[in-house]
């Protein structure tokens, strides 16, 4: 199934897909090298934005939570690239401890983290779930909307080791994205794998270091496909020294976002692109779609409301926004049954294990859809993803336009392995 693409203009998009799918060899062989200098993170989700004259990521989750919506047929897919990395990092694993989020009552985020298990469990491992929430003091039981349940323990942290009750894994792998702090129980292990690493979460990571490892990324692609980045690259800005309470720092941001917007409509005037431009403004850290405005005159910053500047000052876990990044916005013309849609593509090391469409009926082809009310429709990856139909026509065929968007999540995946190298607080850093 693919969405039909709501746009006239798709012809970029469709010279892109064909310089993609002729340098496929190239393509493949890039990466592979790529891989042997950089390691990939453990597991990747991205966001896809396709407007027919662009196809950009515009977000990249190193905690994916949505693995409950890839189809039972992804599953061999995720358990081979499950085995692949837990091999590469602990051969002789048996154990892997689950950590998951706090806000365990979400049904849907539940069902995610049941299907972690499977995955691990099939790849071969003992899998167990332990809680950062100091309120859970003992092996405690949560029901799953289908009866099924789920039990997480309380961790026991021993000397350079962290654990459960009779249970010592050799990996302990988070899916719990830290927004809040770094839990002091998770520090200085040294005899055990913490995947991802600490310095992956929100308390550490920004996202104005991922699009600017993205941006490297883009320009040594283009380069080997002799195409202009920006094609796949959304532009950006950041601003600093923000108070949104007291409205100090407004200034500055109106600036940067007059300047960005100038820069996408001179890309717009090169392309012929007869769209109004606009950009997002999001909180540089943190996740969840929180804190996001979308700007299409630098002038409706000039007076912003307390109301608007809650919203931007909001970063969905309680905590003062402070930094936000300015990104080029990457309309989505790609619909299910009429409703806005955009491709979310899953990882597992450095393989593409899945997808879906997120859909939203109740939003527009410039706003953000990981909001309440979005629904998910399942990409058929597993068959098609890793085998595009050379020589057919661009824009006809739905394995085509999957690999598309496999190439394009690989990149911000590659992105993302730049950015934890550059950001690691253990490795010597050289100018």
């Amino acid at each position: 199934m693919v969405p039909h693409l709501v746009t006239a203009l798709n012809g970029p998009i469709n010279e892109l897909e064909a310089r993609v799918l002729e340098s496929m060899p190239a393509t493949e062989r890039w990466f592979r090298l790529e891989w042997m200098e950089h390691t990939p993170p453990f597991y990747t989700s991205v966001d896809i934005r396709n407007a027919g004259f662009k196809l950009a990521p515009v977000d990249t989750n190193l905690f994916p939570g949505g693995f409950n919506n890839l189809t039972p047929e992804m599953l061999p897919l995720a358990v081979q690239a499950a085995m692949a990395a837990i091999e590469k990092i602990c051969p002789e694993a048996k154990n892997l401890l689950l950590i998951p989020e706090n806000h365990t009552r979400n049904s849907f985020y539940l069902t995610n983290v049941r299907r972690l298990i499977q995955i691990f469990t099939q790849a071969g491992l003992n899998v167990r779930l332990g809680s950062l929430d100091e309120s859970v003091k003992a092996p405690t039981a949560i029901q799953l909307p289908d009866g099924s349940e789920l039990t997480v323990e309380p961790l026991v942290r021993t000397r350079g080791r962290l654990g459960l009750k009779d249970f010592d894994p050799c990996t302990i792998l988070l899916n719990n994205d830290l927004s809040t702090g770094l839990p002091q129980v998770l520090e200085g292990l040294h005899e055990q794998y913490l995947l991802p690493p600490l310095h992956a979460g929100w308390a550490v990571r920004r996202k104005s270091v991922h699009f600017r490892a993205y941006e490297e990324v883009a320009k040594k692609f283009a380069k080997l496909l002799g195409m202009d980045p920006w094609l796949i690259n959304p532009m950006f800005s950041t601003t600093t020294d923000l108070n949104f309470a007291e409205g100090t720092g407004l200034d500055a941001l109106q600036t940067q976002a007059d300047a960005l917007l100038s820069k996408v409509r001179r890309k717009y005037k090169e392309y012929g692109i007869q769209e109004k431009p606009f950009i997002v403004i999001k909180p540089d850290a943190g996740t969840e779609g929180f804190g996001l405005m979308t700007v299409r005159d630098a002038k409706e910053l000039a007076d912003l409301n307390l109301k608007a500047r809650a919203k931007l000052g909001a970063s969905g876990r309680g905590l003062e926004v402070s930094s936000v990044i300015l990104q080029e916005g990457v309309p989505t013309y790609e619909r299910v049954n009429e409703a806005v849609a955009e491709p979310v593509v899953y990882m597992i090391d450095r393989y593409v294990v899945g997808g879906f469409y997120r859909v939203h009926a109740e939003r527009g082809r410039d706003e953000n859809l990981n909001t309440p009310g979005s629904s998910y429709v399942p990409l058929a990856f597993a068959e098609s993803g890793q085998l595009p139909r050379l020589g057919e026509k661009p824009g006809a065929s739905a394995p085509n336009r999957f690999y598309m968007y496999g190439v394009i999540a690989r990149l911000a995946m590659l992105a993302a392995s730049y950015e934890l190298e550059t950001t690691d607080p253990d490795a010597e850093q050289y100018d």
